[in-house]
C-alpha cells in the first residue's frame, strides 16, 4: 500500500509532480479499496527522459545480462504470486480459483516464453555480402487494459526487456494495484534504473503525453478499439510505431457433424469466463437452423455449473463485471437485445438473487439473433452471449465474417480437415479448433478493427525490434 500514490521513474518510488488521486473501487461491494496518483504530461517527460538515458546502456546488454535479469525476475514473481492474485481479485473481481490458477500465472508464463525465446532468438544473420541486424526499437510506451491485467503488462513487458528496450508502463487506472505489485517486483528483481518505468493515470491525460512523445519510440496498447484509434492518432505526428491488440466479436461455428452438447458447453462456459470480460471470447454462437431448439436447451443447462457471487469465495464461478460504467453498458445492450427482438432464454437485467450491491451481471443468453442487431455487433465484454442460425457452411462463413473485428473464431466439428478448411476462410487473427486452449508460443493479434501487430513469444518479441542492414559487411569470395 505505500507505493500506491507513487510512481516508479528511473528506478525510484517517487511522488507525482502534482498530487491528484483517484479511489480504486472494489466491484463486489462498491466499496473503496485504495488510491492512487494520476499523472501528468510533467510526470511522462521525467519518465521518457529516463528510459531514453537508459536505452543507450541496455540496448547493448548481451544476451546473458538479459537472462540473469530474467531469472531474477521470475524467482521473485513466484514469490509475489498470492499477492497478485489476491490485488486482482480485489480490484477487478476475478473469483479467487481464477486469479489462483489463471490470472495470476499468465504472468509468469509470458515471462517464462519471452525468456525461452530470448535464448534461442537468432538477432544476425548473413545474406549475401549483407550482415541483417534485429535491435531493439527504442523507448516503448505500454498502455494495458484491466480485464487480464498481469497478463496484458506481463506479455509487453517481457518481449520489450529481452529484444533490449526501456519502457513506461501505463496500467489502466480501474485495475492498478496488480501493476504496482508487479513493479514492486521489478525492482527487487533490479532492473537497471530507467529501463522500466511506471505511471498510473488515464488516457487523455498519460495516455495522450505518452502517445505524442517524441522522444517515445513505439507505443503497445490494449483496449478499446475507440481508445485505440486515439492513441493511433496522436502518435501518427511522429511517425512511431503503434501495435494494437483492440476489441472483438468472435464467432463460435458450430459446424453439422459437431458433438453438440460438447461443443456448446463449452462455447458457453468460455464465453461466460472471467464475467464475458476477455477480448477473444467466443460471443457469437453459430449454429445450424436446425439444431436452434437442440443448442438453447444445451446452453441452459450449461448455466447450472455457473455459479455467480462473491469473488473471495472458491465456491464462485464467475464474479462482479469491473465498474459501474462496465455494468451500465452492459444492462443497457441486454435491453437492445430484447427490444430488438432476440430470444431471451437465460439471465436479462436483473442483478443475481441476493446481490444488491456490487457490479454482479447474471450470465445472460440470447438466441435466433441475426447479424444485424446490436447484441450481434458491438462488443458487450460481459457475461452474453448470442446464438445465432445459419443455413449452411456458406452462409456460416459469411454471418462470421461480417463484423469490424477479426480478432479470434472458434470451429468445432468432428471432421479435422473440415474445420482447418473453414478456419482458413475466417478473417481472424486467430482459430481454436474444437475449443482448443490458447498458446502462449503463438501469435496472439486480431485482422481489421482488432487491431495489428502480434504479442506472444517470438512473434512478440519482433514487435520490438527493428531491422538493420550492414551492407558490404562480409567480403566476397572469390
Amino acid at each position: 500500500m505505500e507505493n500506491n500514490k507513487r510512481f516508479y521513474i528511473n528506478g525510484e518510488w517517487v511522488d507525482p509532480i502534482s498530487p491528484k488521486t483517484l479511489e480504486v473501487i472494489n466491484p463486489a461491494n462498491e466499496e473503496v479499496i485504495s488510491e492512487i496518483s494520476m499523472g501528468s504530461e510533467e510526470d511522462v517527460n521525467i519518465a521518457v527522459l529516463a528510459a531514453k538515458n537508459a536505452f543507450s546502456s541496455f540496448s547493448h546488454t548481451s544476451r546473458e545480462e538479459r537472462l540473469d535479469l530474467f531469472e531474477r525476475i521470475m524467482e521473485v514473481y513466484k514469490k509475489r504470486m498470492p499477492d497478485l492474485a489476491k490485488a486482482i481479485t480485489s480490484e477487478m473481481g476475478a473469483p479467487v480459483n481464477l486469479a489462483n490458477a489463471a490470472q495470476a500465472p499468465a504472468g509468469l508464463g509470458h515471462l517464462s516464453k519471452a525468456y525461452k525465446t530470448l535464448k534461442e532468438y537468432n538477432f544476425e544473420f548473413e545474406m549475401n555480402t549483407t550482415i541483417i541486424r534485429k535491435e531493439p526499437v527504442g523507448v516503448c510506451g505500454l498502455i494495458t487494459p484491466w480485464n487480464w491485467p498481469i497478463n496484458q503488462i506481463a506479455c509487453k513487458v517481457g518481449p520489450a526487456l529481452a529484444a533490449g528496450c526501456t519502457m513506461i508502463l501505463k496500467p489502466s487506472e480501474v485495475a492498478p494495484l496488480s501493476a504496482i505489485v508487479f513493479t514492486e517486483i521489478l525492482d527487487e528483481a533490479g532492473v537497471p534504473k530507467g529501463v522500466y518505468n511506471m505511471i498510473n493515470g488515464d488516457g487523455p491525460t498519460v495516455g495522450e503525453a505518452m502517445s505524442k512523445h517524441i522522444d517515445i519510440d513505439m507505443m503497445s496498447f490494449t483496449g478499446s478499439t475507440r481508445a485505440g484509434i486515439s492513441v493511433a492518432k496522436s502518435s501518427a505526428d511522429t511517425v512511431k510505431r503503434v501495435t494494437q491488440e483492440l476489441g472483438g466479436k468472435s464467432a463460435n461455428i458450430l459446424l453439422d457433424d459437431a458433438n453438440f452438447n460438447k461443443a456448446v458447453t463449452k462455447g458457453v462456459m468460455h464465453c461466460m469466463n472471467n464475467s464475458g470480460q476477455s477480448c477473444n471470447a467466443p460471443t457469437r454462437m453459430l449454429v445450424p437452423n436446425s439444431k436452434m431448439e437442440e443448442v438453447i436447451e444445451i446452453a441452459k443447462n450449461a448455466l447450472e455449473k455457473i455459479i455467480v457471487g462473491n469473488p473471495e469465495s472458491e465456491n464462485t464461478t464467475i464474479g462482479p463485471v469491473v465498474s459501474e460504467v462496465q455494468y451500465n453498458k452492459i444492462k443497457n445492450l441486454i435491453e437492445a437485445g430484447i427490444k430488438e427482438g432476440a430470444t431471451l432464454v437465460a439471465g436479462g437485467t436483473n442483478a443475481p438473487e441476493g446481490y444488491n450491491k456490487g457490479y454482479y451481471i447474471e450470465p445472460t443468453i440470447f438466441a435466433n439473433v441475426t447479424n444485424d442487431m446490436t447484441i450481434a455487433k458491438e462488443e458487450i465484454f460481459g457475461p452474453v452471449l448470442s446464438i445465432l442460425g445459419y443455413k449452411d457452411e456458406e452462409d456460416a462463413i459469411k454471418i462470421a465474417n461480417e463484423t469490424i473485428y477479426g480478432l479470434s473464431g472458434y470451429v468445432s466439428s468432428e471432421n479435422i480437415d473440415n474445420a482447418k478448411a473453414v478456419a482458413s476462410k475466417l478473417r481472424t487473427g486467430m482459430v481454436h479448433i474444437n475449443n482448443a486452449p490458447g498458446d502462449q508460443s503463438a501469435p496472439f493479434g486480431g485482422y481489421k478493427m482488432s487491431g495489428n501487430g502480434r504479442e506472444w513469444g517470438e512473434f512478440g518479441l519482433e514487435d520490438f525490434l527493428e531491422i538493420k542492414s550492414v551492407m558490404g559487411a562480409i567480403p566476397k569470395t572469390a
